[in-house]
């Protein structure tokens, strides 16, 4: 699909002072739907994420090169007073400011929000924080910290008392994206008003949100959950089991797929089986029904079950590794990989943005950039 002339964010500048993964990811998905985003990086290091490897691909860290397509890279040292005047002359210009350093280090460099409100009424600033700006401002916002104090790994993990983290930064994302709706909140008002206003969002906050109804257990029924496994609280069989080759998945939600499960499995007698009636009776007898389950799954390979059960309509998959489940999105037509041009033509195969639109499709018409590629052009642009 050709990528349209006009994209959704068209024309909207945003000046990115964001570094490492929440602040970048939110930024991406902004360049992707058509944003100009100038990403403003220390000269001699740049974002922190390009020292973090291996791996590398093109002499990069994949780490880097996973958030930052479709930007420019321009190089100032906030504690230089010429690069300091740019990054205040982007900040005039910008729609919209990114930053995620500690509270008050912005308004230091003369970049905080009432100093780039004062000469830019109209900016959307975004303030991404690991605890808020009050009194956790000091505190360092580190993804696993947050998953730690924020309550995910302690209902995260093989059995209690044994808690762990998520295989990826999940906060840092789930932050970043509540930061990109917010700003398009923000913009969306000030097409309509004319005003700018401070967009605040920090990783604490975020994570108690996406925690939903694990969340909503403990502030409406005073409840407070622990650690499951792979099980669901409230739902069964909702958990991995052991097909004849490996783990397999099997994620019921309700009477009808459980009867279409136990005929699938050939024991459709399960149905009927007073212990299994409801949804409530199966998760009380979650060991007994684990049980039986696995039996009945030691006979057939989870790919062979996946096959078989789904069509039935049985919620269920094989534990695919990071190489399987993009098998199973090519095959599913979701086209998963985004083909960006790198060094000498040579393809970048970056992951595709998950947003579909069926008039302004995300484009990938620019690799993640290169530290201070375009220091050059846009140092003109500003002092011009």
């Amino acid at each position: 699909m050709t990528t349209p002339s006009v994209l959704p964010l068209s024309g909207v500048l945003v000046a990115d002072f964001g570094r490492v993964l929440a602040a970048p990811y939110a930024t991406m998905l902004l360049a992707d739907l058509g944003a100009d985003v100038i990403k403003v990086e220390h000269p001699a290091t740049g974002d922190d994420t390009r020292a973090w490897g291996p791996p590398h691909a093109h002499d990069e860290a994949t780490y880097f090169l996973s958030v930052n397509r479709n930007k420019r890279s321009l190089a100032l040292d906030l504690r230089d007073e010429p690069d300091r005047r740019r990054a205040t002359e982007l900040a005039r210009r910008a729609d919209v400011l990114f930053e995620n350093f500690r509270p008050g280090t912005m308004h230091k460099y003369g970049l905080g929000y009432g100093q780039v409100r004062s000469v830019n009424p109209g900016i959307v600033y975004c303030s991404i924080t690991g605890f808020g700006a009050g009194p956790g401002a000091a505190f360092p916002g580190y993804d696993l910290l947050i998953q730690a104090v924020g309550g995910l790994m302690s209902v995260t993990g093989p059995a209690p008392g044994q808690p762990v983290k998520t295989g990826v930064a999940l906060v840092d994302v789930l932050t970043g994206l509540h930061a990109a709706m917010g700003v398009l909140a923000a913009l969306r008002h000030r097409d309509a008003t004319g005003e700018g206003q401070h967009v605040e969002v920090n990783l604490l906050s975020s994570l108690l949100s996406s925690l939903v109804n694990q969340a909503a257990a403990y502030t409406l029924a005073g409840q407070v959950p622990g650690i499951l496994g792979n099980r669901h609280p409230s739902i069964a069989p909702y958990d991995v089991y052991q097909a004849k080759d490996q783990p397999f998945v099997i994620a019921v939600g309700n009477d009808r797929q459980f009867a279409a499960l136990c005929r699938g499995l050939g024991a459709p007698e399960l149905t009927d089986d007073t212990r299994f009636a409801t949804n409530p009776d199966r998760v009380a007898r979650v060991d007994e029904l684990a049980e039986l389950l696995g039996e009945l799954l030691a006979a057939r390979t989870a790919v062979e079950w996946f096959e078989h059960l789904t069509p039935l309509g049985v919620p269920c998959g094989p534990v695919n590794d990071l190489a399987q489940a993009f098998d199973l999105a090519d095959r599913l037509s979701l086209a998963p990989r985004a083909a960006v041009t790198g060094d000498e033509g040579s393809p970048m195969d970056l992951v595709a943005n998950p947003i579909s639109l069926s008039r302004t499709p995300p484009r990938y018409d620019r690799r993640p950039p290169r530290l201070g590629e375009h220091t050059s052009e846009v140092a003109d642009w500003l002092d011009s």
